[in-house]
């Protein structure tokens, strides 16, 4: 049976429609890997204290091997087209999985700054290409006026962690070691392996993921081409690229130094903070499917790409900017917890649907590229936050001014971003797609 994509760039004709259970039986298995991904980021945070105890690590130099982390996850992603063209999402997704899963050996085997600094870097570059290529799997799956929600699904893998994984990895960590901690997630990732070898199907909404696509499967738009110059220097995604970067940027910091904010700064005790950490997690969780729920719905009734996928999220940082702003203001505990969780939730929803409106810019079989670019530009913003959080953190009369010191620069710088983005970005008006 013949399915046409209703979205705003163009009628497709494709081979066959997936049926629900399948489409979302795939993305299941995308949605683990992210999991996976977002954990072994987290998890830094967590064994970020125990590390800098036992090798007697300050906190600007935990801020910049978080940074450093950064730096190679920036150049990985940069690597994703290239990778796309080398190999299929099957072998592609395998080769990165069970390159990061062993990149704490060294750090397990004979801990020190240089071993963690340099298993941090391998950290990055095995997952610098992962999130484009995980993006751009999962909307192989899913046509374009559904692809907010399930965007908002996969960034969902990063809250999820927050609430339910990085409190089991805190308990192993209290319990048992950090060390523990990373073998655990080596071994769920090599399980998952197994399980994607074996599953695994590339689905209709998308070019190939390697080689040309099948001109008698896809309409001549799929196998069109434009120049990479006209998607990336269009206000739009010049706008929507510095957005995701400042919302990254505190992400990043969020997720390097919530556990440490908790415990040095607001005096929780290290399986608290570890604990409380998910509370954001779980706010912003709320809040992304929400708005991502609403910018489906209200694309599939013909609202433009700017409204759902632009403004929306851009309105959901300011207020995030104007909760950070406040932090040093706030001395209770309790109340800085809260308003923590506010300030992450309301950034969340902003790179799955600033991506599904820039994916609109580029033909698929130039989806991989273009996320790649994309993401890797985000992640800049992770290259600054957790150093300069440290320095932040290192220079301030006490650790819990040094926090939210960095949590209202790097809110407001987010804020100024999205008045810009709000200005500028107009997808409709900037497509190049012939």
């Amino acid at each position: 049976m013949d399915v046409r994509d209703d979205d705003s760039v163009g009628t497709r004709v494709l081979p066959s429609e997936p049926s629900s259970r399948r489409a979302w039986g795939m993305t299941s298995l995308l949605l683990l890997l992210t999991i996976l991904n977002y954990s072994d980021q987290a998890v830094f945070g967590i064994i970020a204290q125990p590390i800098a105890d036992e090798l007697g690590l300050s906190s600007s130099q935990i801020g910049l091997v978080g940074s450093l982390f950064y730096l190679t996850l920036t150049a990985g992603g940069l690597l994703t087209g290239l990778l796309n063209r080398w190999m299929s999402l099957r072998w592609a997704m395998v080769l990165l999985a069970f390159a990061w899963s062993f990149t704490a050996v060294p750090l397990i085997a004979a801990a020190s700054l240089a071993t963690l600094i340099i298993s941090r870097l391998l950290l990055g570059l095995a997952e610098g290409p992962s999130a484009p290529l995980i993006f751009t799997a999962t909307y192989s799956w899913h046509p374009a006026s559904r692809r907010g929600f399930t965007g908002a699904v996969l960034t969902s893998a990063a809250a999820f962690t927050q609430f339910a994984v990085i409190p089991a990895l805190a308990f192993v960590t209290v319990k048992f070691g950090w060390r523990a901690a990373l073998v655990c997630l080596a071994v769920a990732t090599a399980v998952w392996c197994v399980v994607w070898l074996a599953r695994w199907k590339e689905g209709p909404y998308l070019g190939k993921s390697a080689g040309e696509p099948n001109a008698d499967e896809v309409g001549t738009e799929e196998i069109a081409k434009v120049p990479w110059s006209r998607i990336f220097l269009t206000k739009t995604f010049v706008t929507s690229a510095a957005l995701g970067m400042s919302v990254f940027a505190l992400g990043s910091a969020v997720l390097t130094w919530l556990p440490s904010y908790f415990e040095v700064g607001l005096g929780y005790s290290r399986l608290e903070a570890g604990t409380l950490s998910g509370l954001p997690a779980i706010v912003g969780l709320a809040i992304a499917l929400t708005a991502s729920v609403l910018s489906d719905r209200l694309f599939r009734r013909g609202s433009t790409t700017r409204f759902v996928r632009i403004i929306i999220p851009s309105v959901g940082v300011l207020i995030s900017g104007a909760v950070l702003v406040s932090m040093p203001a706030i001395t209770t505990p309790a109340v800085a917890v809260a308003a923590i969780s506010l300030g992450y939730g309301f950034s969340l929803p902003t790179l799955p649907l600033v991506q599904a409106a820039i994916v609109e810019l580029s033909p698929p079989r130039q989806t991989a590229g273009t996320l790649g670019v994309l993401i890797a530009i985000f992640t800049t913003g992770g290259l600054i936050a957790p150093y300069a959080t440290g320095l932040i953190v290192d220079a301030a009369s006490t650790p819990a001014a040094g926090y939210t010191a960095s949590f209202q620069v790097f809110g407001l710088i987010a804020a100024v971003c999205a008045v810009l983005t709000i200005s500028f970005a107009k997808p409709e008006k900037d497509s190049p797609r012939p």
